[in-house]
């Protein structure tokens, strides 16, 4: 026994189907025929103030390529602390010291790279005082740390 189902392009008599719609002799016509109230007084402007503004949000892609380059930065710190450490010691100064002297050279620079990454990936999101400045604050100390520590 087969059932038989009507063709899937015929509609059901409850669905009228789709229907276009009714096109009208000009374009005015669709329009509405009476005019808001506000259409006849005067158009106001604000000032803007460019304080107010939205900060430009940040791309993912801006983001990952700062975080290539500053870890690019940081394995090129990472070798020229090396380097620094090898030149005290050579310098006859204690490799305890020297070894210190290195690492707050590569924290420091690492501060100053990280400020200064955030501040090309987007100037005024993160070239503000409450982000750049402690970066660029401890980045300066540490490295004039490194510099009194390797004078010992």
């Amino acid at each position: 026994m087969q059932e038989t189902q009507p063709p899937a392009s015929a509609p059901s008599p409850a669905d009228p189907g789709f229907k276009l719609p009714e096109e009208s002799a000009s374009p005015q016509d669709s329009l509405p025929q009476t005019a808001p109230e506000t259409a006849g007084r005067p158009l106001e402007v604000m000032p803007v103030n460019p304080n107010a503004l939205p900060v430009a949000d940040t791309s993912n892609r801006d983001l990952a390529i700062g975080g290539v380059v500053f870890l690019i930065l940081l394995t090129v710190y990472f070798f020229v602390r090396g380097a620094y450490v090898h030149y005290l010691v050579k310098k006859r100064v204690a490799p305890s010291s020297a070894g210190n002297a290195g690492w707050l050279m590569f924290v420091g620079l690492g501060f100053l790279s990280a400020a200064a990454v955030l501040a090309i990936i987007n100037a005024g999101r993160f070239l503000t005082f409450g982000v750049a400045g402690p970066l660029v604050l401890v980045g300066v100390v540490t490295l004039a740390a490194s510099l009194f520590v390797g004078r010992r």
